[in-house]
């Protein structure tokens, strides 16, 4: 697809006005307001903050399992480990509070974020491995238990705040927005399918037994404990996932094209609160 016809389809999908994509500089706030209204209008029965409920704020019966699956929930054991993990010092005695504002507790709504020194998005999980390598230790996976578990941890202790992503007037960072969104956008693999074929087209509807999660708010809810993984899953584990299920060659996690995305998504859910660590079928 061509960059005009992606503009026009990204246009149609969200009801811009022709005016407003032909502008010469990116304006996020206006992408916001359009994508939020969006689906508000597409689920009016949905309440805003419910967004981030993903399939339990679409269909009644899921969500009475889900609620009485919170009594117990699945994620638990990773909570418990990743506050154990997050308080428990290096080798150099110094722990990940020490990497973070506020030590690292309330502030799950803040990321990503861009950095204007080295004029890139940084994610919370890719912080969390700066940190750990900053202070003499090995990187984990971004797609394994151990980061899952940390990440539980600090989405928890940020539960019920919302959403606050800066974008400041930077082109570089404008420039990230747009590449995360021209990445949403983009249809790939055999599939030819995009991020928005699924969640932007067809919230509410099922792929096999699945029902396809609302783009808004998706984040809001990581990492997740997925019956299908039978296990938690980062906000990495997830982009990779989607991209493998459209048949797509997927990308190196906290790649730049990866982190844009999470930029993009995360921006335009500002407002909505933190639910994570959440779980999904």
């Amino acid at each position: 697809m061509s960059a005009l016809r992606l503009l026009l389809a990204l246009a149609t999908t969200l009801g811009l006005s022709a005016s407003a994509m032909a502008a010469d500089k990116p304006d996020p706030a206006a992408d916001a307001k359009a994508f939020q209204d969006y689906f508000v209008k597409k689920f009016p029965k949905v309440a805003f903050d419910d967004f981030v409920n993903g399939p339990y704020s679409m269909n009644a019966d899921m969500r009475k399992q889900w609620e009485e699956k919170e009594q117990f929930p699945p994620y638990e054991f990773a909570l418990d480990s990743g506050k154990e993990m997050f308080a428990k010092p290096f080798k150099n005695g110094k722990t990940y509070a020490d990497c973070f504002a506020n030590g690292g507790i309330g502030i799950r709504q803040n990321y990503p974020y861009f950095d204007d020194k080295e004029g890139k998005v940084i994610t919370l999980e890719l912080a969390l491995n700066r940190c750990r390598e900053a202070n003499g230790e090995q990187p984990y996976s971004y797609v394994k238990d151990e980061m899952a578990s940390l990440t539980a941890y600090m989405a928890y202790t940020s539960r019920g705040k919302r959403f606050d992503i800066k974008i400041p007037d930077d082109p570089r960072a404008l420039e990230a927005f747009e590449r995360g969104k021209e990445y949403f956008y983009t249809r790939r693999g055999q599939l030819n399918f995009s991020c928005a074929s699924c969640h932007v087209q067809s919230p509410g509807e099922r792929i096999r037994a699945e029902i396809l999660a609302p783009a808004l708010g998706i984040l809001n809810a990581m990492p997740i404990y997925r019956s299908e993984w039978s296990g938690m899953g980062t906000i990495s584990r997830r982009i990779v996932t989607c991209n493998s299920q459209t048949r797509a060659v997927p990308l190196e996690p906290q790649s730049d094209e990866y982190r844009n995305l999470e930029y993009y998504l995360s921006y335009v859910s500002n407002g909505l609160p933190v639910s994570g660590p959440g779980a999904r079928p």
